[in-house]
């Protein structure tokens, strides 16, 4: 159903080698399941002004390294306007269609990334958005960055046994 090849987007992506119906459920994202401290402590060298990473947040405890033991799910691309959604079920992550998908066609999610106040002043150049989409906001990271004025609201996970739309998490120093 898909293939890992060279991605004009980043890297390599994934491909879809025929028609995906929107709906299908297409692959997991799986990998080693670890604590957020421990997803820390595997990237505290890690430079900071690199945004690569196989991380995925499925919930305040766990975190999926698709860096080890992952699959081809970790290859799939960010774009601002996506044919493909993450479903968290279970405390499992899915990659699903969220519109019929050609055969040849890249793979792609909306990573909404969550931005923290330790965040350095060129994150959003690290996070920048490759997708070209006429859709895009120029970065990977999600809320669009707010005017300086206005207070930030805190960043809460969903709660229910499905939530759509989680992205991976960005390595980082410290909690998330």
């Amino acid at each position: 159903m898909i293939k890992v090849r060279r991605s004009r987007v980043h890297g390599r992506g994934v491909f879809a080698l025929r028609r995906i119906r929107k709906g299908t459920r297409i692959i997991e994202y799986v990998g080693d399941r670890v604590s957020h401290d421990e997803a820390d402590r595997r990237y505290e060298d890690h430079d900071i002004n690199d945004n690569h990473t196989f991380l995925f947040i499925v919930d305040r405890r766990t975190v999926i390294d698709a860096g080890v033991d992952g699959n081809d799910a970790r290859f799939i691309n960010h774009s601002c306007d996506p044919n493909c959604e993450s479903v968290i079920e279970n405390r499992r992550v899915f990659i699903e269609a969220v519109r019929t998908i050609q055969p040849g066609e890249e793979l792609s999610y909306d990573y909404e990334i969550g931005r923290e106040e330790d965040d350095p002043p060129n994150v959003d150049e690290i996070y920048a958005c490759r997708c070209g989409t006429a859709r895009c906001r120029g970065t990977m990271l999600w809320p669009a960055k707010r005017p300086a004025k206005k207070a930030r609201r805190p960043t809460r996970l969903p709660t229910g046994k499905k939530r759509r739309g989680k992205a991976p998490a960005r390595q980082r120093s410290g909690s998330r």
